[in-house]
């Protein structure tokens, strides 16, 4: 499945005229439930400078991990990846999102339930507009059930709290446990194989 998704999108980039970026270093935003289980993907990619858990996409200014896990406030959990263009592109981060998610999911990711762990892709950019939209109809044509994750402009982000930055190394064992007890790494491994 995943083999598939990668030439449909593969297709679909090469066929999108690239635009050079003229920043030294350029900002992507991705939900895709909790946010402890989403810096460490990211932060296995060459060009990619850092990478931030925090909230975006709701109406109340700087939430709390309370207030959003609690599904009040509008916002999902996200992530912030600050990454060097000139070594990485933003195709390269789509191809890390989606096979750590679960696209076909409107309610939430894994076990965690509510609209504030919906999966998401906030543009900063056309350019990033223009990837996003081309990775998701490559995508729909992979699978049968429609695509959940929805595709956002930017909104204000709010860093979480500094003991959720770098979870799954600050806090490894927790870390593990969670992601196991969660079924991520189970329906993952369904959705787009080893």
């Amino acid at each position: 499945m995943r083999s598939l998704f990668i030439s449909f999108l593969a297709f679909f980039l090469l066929v999108l005229p690239a635009q050079a970026d003229d920043a030294e270093l350029a900002t992507a935003t991705f939900a895709g439930g909790c946010f402890w289980c989403m810096e460490h993907p990211f932060d296995q990619l060459s060009g990619v400078i850092s990478t931030t858990s925090g909230y975006t996409g709701g109406e109340v200014e700087n939430p709390s991990y309370a207030q959003v896990s609690a599904g009040t406030t509008g916002h999902f959990e996200a992530m912030q990846v600050v990454y060097d263009p000139q070594q990485i592109g933003y195709e390269k981060l789509l191809e890390a999102f989606w096979p750590n998610v679960d696209p076909l999911d409107a309610g939430g990711q894994f076990c965690d339930r509510g609209s504030q762990y919906r999966s998401a892709i906030f543009y900063h950019s056309e350019q990033q507009q223009r990837l996003a939209t081309a990775s998701k109809a490559a995508l729909a044509s992979a699978f049968e059930q429609p695509i959940a994750t929805e595709i956002l402009p930017v909104l204000p982000f709010y860093p979480a709290e500094a003991y959720h930055q770098n979870y799954y190394q600050t806090h490894p064992v927790r870390y593990r446990v969670y992601r196991f007890g969660c079924g991520r790494d189970r329906r993952l491994e369904e959705l787009w194989g080893s």
